[in-house]
């Protein structure tokens, strides 16, 4: 009797939660999938969710997660607290919550082992070790030349180079070194905790337009075509980055455009995904768990946060 209760409230469970996952609109604009290198299939079906997880109000706003503890949590946070919360990964229950800093712009979060990284808009960097026994975690701080102009978003982990990618929302570069019509990601060395100095990706208007304009086949994409547009600004705007773990490629998503890019790991553009803006209103985190299942984030924009799951299909 025990088993058929269990068995009978995991199903209502799993009804209730695949319930929550809204629909494309009929005909919604604007979304769609533009594949610049022959060959490529995207492996993944971002307007068809396998789960969605609805998050308590105090993190309504999130902005950037990670998995951790043995894939079995995932590691969040938002951009108002210096906490991190630790949710379970089947339901989003929020299992604990450890204070790291003082309130601030956080928008990224990354687990490289048992340590924690967190990123602030301004570039900041915080390596957190938490305790054992439950303690104040030891929590180291780097700053370097990325500030709030940059507007430092998305923070990912790439194994192949030991390093963290620091994708920027804003201005690429600093100083006298400015790179009009690019978004810049810097890389922070784990073993020597330095920055680059140059970008080590770059996110370039012209290299997607330039596409755009030798394949007239794709102009029925008209919200891409658009967003594009050489008379306008560049407002792609990476809001997360991470690395795929199976084919090394770089995932960056933009909540302005409500767009995702694949990078191969040379930096050359594989895919662009355009996302139901129904589904993904503000997409600001992304992380991968080892099978490559998917993991995309959403603010509430007035409503409840959410987080997505997508299998892998390669």
């Amino acid at each position: 009797m025990m088993k058929d209760m269990s068995y009978s409230a995991l199903l209502f469970l799993m009804l209730a939660i695949q319930s929550c996952v809204p629909a494309p609109e009929q005909g919604e604009a604007g979304t769609g999938s533009l594949t610049f290198s022959e060959g490529y299939q995207f492996p993944y079906q971002l307007s068809s969710p396998e789960q969605a997880i609805s998050l308590p109000a105090e993190l309504n706003e999130i902005s950037g997660l990670s998995l951790y503890a043995e894939e079995q949590e995932i590691a969040a946070v938002q951009d108002e607290k210096g906490l991190i919360f630790f949710l379970d990964r089947a339901t989003g229950q929020v299992l604990r919550k450890e204070a790291f800093w003082k309130d601030g712009d956080y928008e990224g979060i990354e687990a490289v082992g048992d340590t924690l990284y967190v990123v602030k808009s301004s570039g900041t960097i915080y390596k957190v070790a938490l305790k054992a026994d439950g303690g104040a975690p030891e929590v180291e701080k780097y700053n370097f030349f990325l500030n709030s102009d940059n507007d430092v978003e998305g923070l990912g982990y790439d194994p192949a180079g030991n390093r963290l990618l620091l994708a920027c929302k804003a201005e690429a570069g600093y100083g006298d070194k400015k790179y009009p019509g690019k978004k810049a990601i810097y890389a922070f060395n784990l073993e020597t905790a330095s920055l680059s100095e140059a970008p080590v990706y770059f996110v370039a208007a012209d290299s997607i337009r330039q596409y755009l304009e030798a394949d007239p086949a794709i102009r029925k994409l008209e919200k891409l075509v658009e967003f594009f547009d050489p008379e306008v600004d560049f407002d792609f705007s990476p809001s997360a980055i991470a690395v795929h773990p199976r084919t090394g490629n770089l995932y960056v998503t933009s909540s302005v455009g409500k767009m995702l890019l694949v990078l191969h790991a040379s930096g050359r553009i594989l895919h662009i995904e355009k996302l139901s803006k129904t589904i993904h209103p503000q997409p600001e985190g992304l992380c991968f768990d080892k099978s490559g299942t998917l993991f995309l984030s959403n603010e509430g924009k007035g409503g409840q946060g959410k987080i997505y799951r997508f299998a892998y299909q390669p």
